[in-house]
């Protein structure tokens, strides 16, 4: 499996006097059971950018290939492409219109032209995989809580079986447990499944602790893609963009900086606080 973007443009409102160009040239590959994060300030291209991997946005040049295959072809099964990318929206409320919870996750299945049978055994195990129980399979999902509506989209989504999963600031909204709790479920259903998780955010604390590749973009172009690592050894270029780095790595960089003899490659907070604790011993033994 294998998603790639070759050289892709996408203007909004192309030859009226609102047109803008919301991505350049843009060349990237996203490959079996990934998990990347896509940054960049407002306006960078993020969102768009997710909208072209399952064919939601049409690029303005360029082509999209899955699996080898060009999703613009007339010949290409659109709905099918979109039961093998499933995108979560930035508000989970914009994609649940249904009166009960278990119709809601079922509709996708529904839609795909699945039987009965394999409809309700792929929903109940997406509803079983994201943590809503039986109690609430017909209640409406707009009466559930902001973690119960996100978990309740993304289980409508993992009901047609993606082999990618793609979403669109999934943390938005949420405190840090439920933070955690969402980001927790994404790595098992990436490790369960063998799913490529896609994600874009904002928060540089989330993309350290869990992407193992980051994409930062801005205005609408791919400037830097590599490991978290490599990626946040950048800080003052991510800085320039609007963007920065975890604050532990703010805090190795500084010290570093200093004159301090620390490795200021860290990018968690666990491994910062084991990098000074280490330090410390090293300075005391002397």
């Amino acid at each position: 499996m294998s998603l790639i973007l070759h050289n892709v443009s996408y203007t909004y409102g192309k030859g009226s006097s609102d047109e803008k160009q919301a991505l350049r040239n843009i060349d990237l590959e996203i490959g079996s059971q990934e998990f990347t994060a896509i940054v960049g300030h407002t306006g960078s291209g993020k969102s768009t950018l997710l909208q072209l991997l399952n064919g939601l946005e049409k690029a303005t040049e360029g082509t999209v290939y899955y699996d080898g295959k060009d999703i613009y072809d007339k010949e290409y099964p659109i709905k099918e492409l979109r039961s093998k990318v499933g995108l979560v929206f930035q508000y989970p409320e914009h994609q649940l219109f249904e009166s009960s919870v278990i119709r809601d996750v079922e509709f996708g299945p529904r839609n795909l032209g699945w039987d009965n049978l394999q409809v309700e055994l792929s929903s109940y195990q997406a509803l079983k995989d994201v943590g809503i129980g039986e109690e609430l399979l017909d209640v409406s999902p707009l009466a559930l809580s902001g973690g119960q509506k996100r978990r309740v989209a993304l289980a409508g989504v993992l009901a047609m079986q993606p082999e990618i999963l793609v979403l669109d600031e999934p943390m938005a909204g949420l405190d840090p447990m439920g933070r955690q709790e969402i980001f927790e479920l994404l790595q098992h259903l990436h490790k369960e499944r063998k799913i490529s998780v896609i994600f874009a955010s904002h928060s540089m604390d989330d993309v350290a602790e869990y992407a193992k590749r980051v994409i930062v973009m801005q205005d609408g172009k791919i400037v830097l893609d590599g490991t978290p690592r490599q990626v946040f050894q950048y800080e003052k270029e991510l800085e320039q963009i609007g963007l920065g780095v975890p604050a532990a790595t703010r805090v190795m960089h500084r010290l570093r900086a200093d004159g301090n003899a620390v490795d200021d490659s860290c990018i968690t907070a666990q491994e910062s606080v084991q990098e000074i604790l280490r330090w410390y011993g090293k300075r005391g033994a002397k």
